[in-house]
């Protein structure tokens, strides 16, 4: 979380009414239409200017949600001759919180959400609940519910919530594209910041495909000068016409509140997550590409004779991938997608991630100074293997490490291009063996003490002995890293 530092999550809709000249009493002015899909409208007159936002809040606010995720963290207390058993039997004190044992604390997170659906489907951030072990959302109206987690994509920093109970038939906010703003359209952000209870914001789209954030794996944001403030995670960014345009996630801020600069996932990213939820399944499918892509540095462009340093360039493809069967070669500068620009690994991403899975998608290629279009096949990364995860434990070096077997799947969803054959580092308990050896999540272990590691099993039985000097051969970032520990 350190390269998130400068980051104070927040989320939700705002748009506050720009107040010029109040109108005559005996003359009450026009309500201002609301905008069309597509449509952007500019104020044509002072009456209009100084009309209210209130019928786009009406309109959403009641789908705006509250999330509270609460879960219990055991920790102990200072050390004592209450700590030892033994003395705690002496003295006849009893054990548990309070007496020396570890006791249990509730840790609260505050956040907001937006209910996409009547049945009571409710799109948050994944960082609101991660690890809660008991999550209730209050609505606008003052009713609350307990809530089931559905699905949690980390990648996207999504998750889908269920109320339980209800008749099914709750207020529901309208995803709408977010493909059809432009920077200067004015947006709301409704949440509730610092939990005040249920705020509106309005600014502008500051700034549309923000890449190189540092905050997702799909780093396409829409950027927006919007309050935001901690609280606002997961709420709604909405357009003039009551449509939910994007969920926020984050701010830019040395102050810990609101300085101008929000960022939100676009609907169209919201909408690839639902629709997973929706089909009934318990993670998110997406198209794979099997290739590993380079950002064009002002070097490379010159390198490759390109006017500007757009585009991205392709380092390696996955044998059989989608792009392998597409005719993508290393060496291929990507620019485009579906008749879309990509000016970045990043934004050709987020736009293949997008796509829906089956049929073909046209590529736009420059090969050797030459242009061209390869049509790529949407399919999901395959899972050529059961995943048998283990947790090992032990005394070896690599206790406390979960490991898989490697698939394409799996490689897709770590975001690496390793072998498709393996074992894998998919979490690494803090302050455990494996954390102290400094393993990290995507090594492919490959050999250990001479045995060759194709399977979690073998690793298991390779760890299973005590040794004096453990020999341990992985693969990281493309390298084949050997070290001698000590048993």
């Amino acid at each position: 979380m350190n390269r998130f530092a400068s980051f104070l999550t927040a989320a939700l809709l705002l748009i506050a009414p720009a107040a010029a000249q109040a109108p005559s009493p005996a003359t009450p002015p026009t309500p201002m239409p609301m905008a069309t899909p597509g449509q952007t409208r500019v104020p044509t007159s002072r009456a209009e200017i100084a009309l209210s936002f209130a019928p786009v809040v009406a309109r959403t606010a009641p789908a705006i949600v509250n999330v509270y995720a609460m879960r219990a963290v055991r920790q102990r207390r200072g050390m004592s001759l209450l700590d030892d058993p033994f003395f705690r039997r002496f003295f006849g004190a009893p054990s548990g919180p309070g007496f020396g044992g570890p006791s249990e604390r509730i840790q609260r997170a505050l956040g907001s959400g937006v209910i996409v659906d009547p049945s009571g489907l409710v799109v948050t951030n994944n960082h609101v609940i991660d690890g809660a072990d008991e999550v209730r959302v209050s609505l606008a109206d003052k009713r609350e519910y307990d809530a089931d987690i559905l699905l949690r994509d980390p990648r996207t920093d999504l998750a889908i919530l269920k109320l339980k109970g209800g008749k099914g038939d709750f207020p529901s906010a309208e995803l709408g594209s977010s493909d059809d703003l432009q920077v200067g359209d004015i947006v709301l952000a409704i949440g509730n910041p610092f939990g005040v209870g249920q705020t509106v914001t309005q600014g502008i789209v500051s700034a549309l495909a923000r890449t190189q954030v540092g905050i997702t794996d799909y780093q396409f944001f829409i950027q927006t000068d919007a309050a935001i403030n901690p609280g606002n995670s997961g709420g709604a960014l909405v357009d003039t016409a009551g449509r939910v345009i994007g969920i926020n996630t984050a701010i830019f801020s040395r102050s810990g509140g609101s300085q101008g600069i929000g960022f939100a996932i676009p609907a169209d990213m919201v909408r690839v997550v639902l629709q997973s939820v929706l089909s009934g399944g318990k993670s998110v499918r997406r198209p794979w590409l099997g290739a590993q892509l380079q950002r064009v540095t002002p070097d490379i462009a010159e390198g490759l004779d390109l006017s500007r340093p757009v585009g991205s360039l392709v380092q390696s493809v996955v044998p059989g991938s989608p792009a392998a069967l597409g005719g993508l070669k290393v060496g291929d500068l990507i620019t485009g997608i579906a008749g879309q620009e990509t000016d970045d690994p990043d934004a050709f991403g987020y736009r293949f991630a997008t796509r829906p899975l089956g049929g073909k998608v046209e590529v736009a290629v420059v090969r050797q100074g030459k242009k061209m279009e390869l049509s790529l096949p949407l399919e999901a990364a395959p899972e050529t293997v059961p995943r048998e995860e283990r947790v090992l434990d032990g005394r070896s070096p690599l206790a406390g490490a979960t490991v898989v077997n490697l698939s394409p799947a799996v490689a897709e969803e770590l975001r690496t291009v390793e072998p498709d054959k393996g074992v894998v580092v998919t979490a690494v308990a803090d302050g455990s063996p494996a954390d102290l050896t400094n393993l990290k999540v995507g090594d492919v272990l490959v050999e250990v003490n001479g045995e060759r590691i194709e399977r979690t099993a073998d690793l298991v039985r390779a760890t299973a002995s005590p040794s004096r000097v453990w020999r341990i051969t992985l693969q990281r970032g493309g390298r084949t890293l050997t070290a001698m520990l000590p048993g």
